[in-house]
């Protein structure tokens, strides 16, 4: 192994080398300029931190302004949201600008699904599938969406058991009302119906539960008017095996206890892992 090299300390005035000693052959150097080490820094503390601060800055910009936290208290969108889900929701679809490069506005398109601020109480933050957006023509027969005459293909919705409700299943129909309809909903809806199909006007968008059998939605209530879309969900973070409509239980009230293993009764299965991470289509 060659023995380490050995380099010329910085020259004092006269050429002398900081340890009175200039070995014979080597040139002499000039004094690095005014304000420059001869030495490379190393690292400190202080740009540590200020890389930590930039990352926390960045953080809370894209909470702030992209994204949004939201839990799913009833099961109107099963089996693509659970009770329990925590989503993270993308606020940039709701932007009326174009976006940018880094954070490019996704416009809504039918077949997203969507959070957005219920028509009849905006202080409550709904989630439902967008099947039907301004200009279409829309009916229900059977249960199935029909869309400008054709129907809409949704390998997403369920027809879990529920009973005949010909309100619900052959939608509009002016002859039978639901006695749970909204009442401004059964006048408005009334004129926009031509040759049994329900037309969607400008700036409105029509929302199903892909839990078909068990949603209260559009059919009850109502369009979404375009400025009540807050986003649209991009994951599940988090899933909690929770009831419909339960409150949130704190993880140790529902098994988990510190220090406890995986194979212990009741442990860790407060949480549905598989759907951690889950990307929302």
């Amino acid at each position: 192994m060659s023995p380490p090299t050995l380099s010329p300390g910085p020259l004092r005035e006269g050429g002398q080398s900081a340890s009175g000693f200039v070995p014979a052959g080597t040139p002499p150097t000039q004094p690095p300029p005014v304000g420059h080490s001869s030495y490379s820094s190393k690292p400190g503390l202080l740009p540590a931190i200020q890389s930590l601060l930039t990352i926390i800055v960045i953080a809370v910009f894209i909470v702030a302004f992209t994204v949004q936290p939201f839990r799913i208290p009833s099961g109107s969108m099963e089996p693509t949201l659970m009770v329990g889900d925590f989503l993270l929701v993308d606020k940039q679809v709701a932007a009326d600008s174009t976006g940018s490069l880094l954070l490019p506005s996704p416009g809504i398109h039918r077949g997203d699904v969507v959070v957005f601020h219920y028509p009849l109480d905006p202080a409550t933050h709904l989630v439902k599938r967008i099947v039907g957006i301004p200009g279409d023509h829309i009916r229900l027969r059977g249960g199935h969406v029909f869309i400008n005459g054709l129907p809409l293909n949704e390998p997403y919705a369920v027809y879990h058991p529920a009973g005949y409700d010909n309100f619900r299943d052959n939608f509009p129909r002016l002859q039978s009302a639901d006695p749970e309809i909204d009442s401004r909903w059964w006048v408005r809806m009334r004129k926009l119906i031509d040759d049994g199909e329900l037309i969607i006007p400008a700036g409105n968008y029509f929302v199903l539960g892909d839990n078909r059998n068990n949603s209260d939605d559009s059919r009850y209530w109502g369009f979404v008017p375009r400025e009540n879309i807050v986003g649209r969900p991009l994951m599940i973070y988090f899933s909690l095996r929770q009831e419909e409509n339960s409150t949130y239980a704190a993880p140790h009230a529902a098994g988990l206890s510190l220090g406890s293993t995986a194979s212990s009764s009741g442990s860790f299965q407060f949480a549905r892992w598989n759907r951690v991470f889950r990307i929302i289509r």
